[in-house]
């Protein structure tokens, strides 16, 4: 397949790029900054630019633009960048795609399950509602970009992205220094669900639906799919599991009101959750290689994780 990757240079977008080009897949990569044989330059301003002919041949295209959500505290300005980077790519892609012929391709879209707010022990389905704080109502606006996509032949899939876990980046990585320290524990009340997933899983979910439409969406131009494990569990019981892999204590909480005064409005991001289930792709046939969290840290904390260089 010829396959366009925005968003290519972060954590998960490296990790696929090495998955499909390995397969024997064509992957070019939407960049600000060319600088290998495949790349081409774009500017994600909301419009379509000359970059839409990379898009013409391709069979697939996986969005991943925008702003690290974690990277830095959620000052008025880092808001507001959130938003742009992940609502003008969006855009511009959709647009690129307006004007291109008619073509049987997808268009495989990354959002987050913050979409769905803060809920308790209430499992949450792809047919849950959305919630109504800032990063809820990002993916909202995110995922109807994405939607302006589905014209012609080209089918959208929507994928709610939970916590992946790899030593690499993502919140395992900011973790493992004070768990190795000693100092590592739950946030706030721990009673938060974390839904999690392997980021090895997370990259064979988007090949999957890269390679094939499920039956049951066979109908639909639009699709939401959640790249969470099947076993969500809650941030101390995360805490206490990621200590017992380390050989560590998992004894020290951090406070909401401490982490408040460190990351902003994102503490609340981490000090809430919500119990989302990977309904639609169990229910499609899509097999998780880590359902479990021990087993899924003890792999990517083995000295030599067994999940190679993909995972």
């Amino acid at each position: 397949m010829t396959i366009v990757l925005a968003g290519g240079s972060g954590f998960l977008g490296r990790a696929l790029r090495r998955r499909l080009a390995g397969a024997g897949h064509l992957v070019r990569t939407l960049t600000r900054h060319p600088s290998a044989p495949h790349d081409v330059a774009w500017l994600p301003d909301g419009s379509a630019g000359a970059w839409t002919a990379a898009l013409a041949d391709t069979d697939v295209i996986v969005n991943l633009a925008g702003e690290g959500i974690a990277d830095r505290r959620w000052t008025p300005n880092r808001k507001a960048a959130l938003r742009t980077s992940r609502l003008l790519a969006a855009r511009s892609l959709a647009r690129a795609l307006e004007q291109l012929p008619a073509r049987q391709r997808v268009l495989i879209s990354g959002s987050a399950v913050g979409y769905y707010g803060a809920h308790g022990n209430e499992p949450i389905t792809e047919d849950s509602g959305p919630g109504t704080d800032f990063l809820a109502r990002l993916c909202v606006d995110w995922e109807r970009e994405a939607t302006g996509a589905a014209v012609g032949a080209t089918r959208v899939a929507i994928v709610r992205t939970g916590i992946v876990l790899h030593p690499e980046g993502g919140a395992l990585k900011a973790m493992l220094r004070p768990f190795r320290l000693c100092v590592g524990g739950r946030l706030g009340s721990g009673r938060q669900y974390w839904p999690w997933i392997h980021r090895q899983d997370w990259i064979e979910m988007v090949c999957w639906l890269a390679a094939s439409t499920p039956a049951e969406e066979a109908d639909r131009a639009v699709s939401v799919w959640n790249a969470t494990a099947p076993q969500p569990v809650t941030n101390a019981e995360f805490s206490r599991v990621l200590g017992r892999v380390l050989h560590r204590p998992a004894m020290l909480p951090a406070p909401h009101f401490g982490l408040r005064l460190v990351l902003g409005e994102m503490a609340d991001s981490l000090t809430s959750g919500a119990r989302v289930m990977p309904e639609r792709a169990e229910r499609a046939g899509f097999s998780f290689r880590y359902p479990n969290l021990e087993v899924a840290l003890r792999d990517l904390l083995a000295p030599q994780s067994s999940s190679g260089p993909n995972g």
